[in-house]
């Protein structure tokens, strides 16, 4: 081959490789599009556990598009009400909202499942149910007939059980007792005389302090703290029956769910994954921090009694009862995660129980 025909063939090399160049731009910018949503929260900015759960997803979608993915995140009330969230994004008014399942049991009592049930899953078993049990698949196809997507974007734990103006020391103490309490928890603490009331989180401090309110739960020692229910009440009970795990959700309209490139969907999910792991962190650490201070500032710490926990779990047996009997998928899903939660827990008393009980002993006797 001379050098003439060398250069030759080269030069129309160099320009086909050039032409391919410019012909793939167009099918890599259309596999990262420019994609603007918005997400509307149901907790206030100054919960910065509980509504940095939307902050930490929309900073991880972005970092993980190049910036072509955003999400901004809204407070409750700068959009839509707190209540509203799931509708805002079914009727696609926004794409996306940041929310607790459980709070439109109004509309089924299969949404609290998505939440958490009085006696249910602790904050690890949720994890294990959700991801690797039924608990996604199942929830995704009742959230599917509300035109939504939900995946879990933050836990807070096993939580405390709530504010009170007096002494809880028997079950006939509830009665009458007007309290703040969000999912089924309000129909099994109602057979045995709570009154219960559906509030948003910003607005109990209010209601509590007016005496709309005789008693309120929210999450736990931080945001109570921050919320300043120690301020006009006494005392603090423990523990939250009704939560020993809850799941806070990100429901995404289905539509625009569907319609993203799959490697958004995945940018999306393994952020949500990621601000529930977060969540749960932030609450491990600031938590004992926050139960010092509301001690000292001269809240009384009681734990329910043996015969209120007892009662209560035999009221709450007798309401799944009564839903599954007219709701077949509550029944559904309920009952895989009874089954779920024997398995899991013959295998955690030997493990994490035995162990955290054995070191939990060692801190009350100073030798941690």
């Amino acid at each position: 081959m001379d050098r003439r025909s060398f250069f030759k063939k080269a030069a129309v090399t160099g320009a086909g490789a050039a032409a391919a160049t410019v012909l793939a731009a167009p099918a890599i910018a259309q596999s990262a599009p420019k994609v603007t949503w918005r997400l509307t929260s149901s907790f206030p900015k100054s919960l910065d556990t509980i509504y940095g759960g939307a902050e930490d997803i929309a900073k991880h979608v972005a970092a993980a598009t190049d910036g072509n993915f955003t999400i901004q995140p809204f407070a409750a009330g700068e959009i839509v009400p707190a209540g509203q969230a799931l509708d805002a994004v079914s009727n696609a008014t926004v794409e996306m909202c940041h929310t607790c399942s459980y709070y439109f049991v109004g509309k089924d009592p299969t949404f609290a499942i998505g939440t958490a049930i009085p006696f249910g899953l602790n904050a690890r078993l949720s994890n294990a149910w959700f991801y690797e049990g039924n608990g996604n698949k199942f929830l995704n196809e009742f959230y599917a007939k509300h035109n939504v997507y939900g995946l879990p974007a933050g836990n807070t734990g096993a939580q405390m059980g709530g504010w009170f103006r007096k002494e809880i020391n028997t079950v006939d103490d509830f009665k009458g007792v007007k309290m703040r309490i969000a999912g089924l928890a309000g129909r099994v603490v109602e057979k045995l005389g709570v009154v219960p009331q559906q509030i948003p989180g910003g607005d109990i401090y209010p209601a509590l302090e007016k005496g709309t309110i005789d008693a309120a739960e929210w999450v736990g020692p931080y945001d109570d703290h921050k919320l300043g229910f120690y301020k006009v009440t006494k005392y603090y009970y423990y523990p939250a029956f009704w939560e020993g795990g809850p799941v806070i959700h990100a429901f995404m309209n289905l539509d625009k769910w569907n319609a993203l490139p799959k490697s958004y969907q995945a940018a999306l999910s393994d952020a949500c994954a990621f601000a529930n792991t977060s969540m749960m962190a932030k609450y491990d650490t600031k938590n004992p921090t926050a139960i010092k201070q509301i001690v000292s500032q001269g809240t009384t710490l009681r734990p329910f009694s043996q015969e209120i926990l007892e009662a209560c779990y035999k009221a709450s047996l007798e309401v799944y009862k009564e839903i599954s009997a007219s709701n077949e998928t509550f029944k559904k899903i309920y009952e895989d995660q009874v089954a779920f939660k024997k398995e899991a827990y013959l295998w955690m008393q030997l493990s994490e129980y035995t162990y955290d009980t054995f070191m939990m002993i060692q801190q009350r006797s100073g030798k941690l």
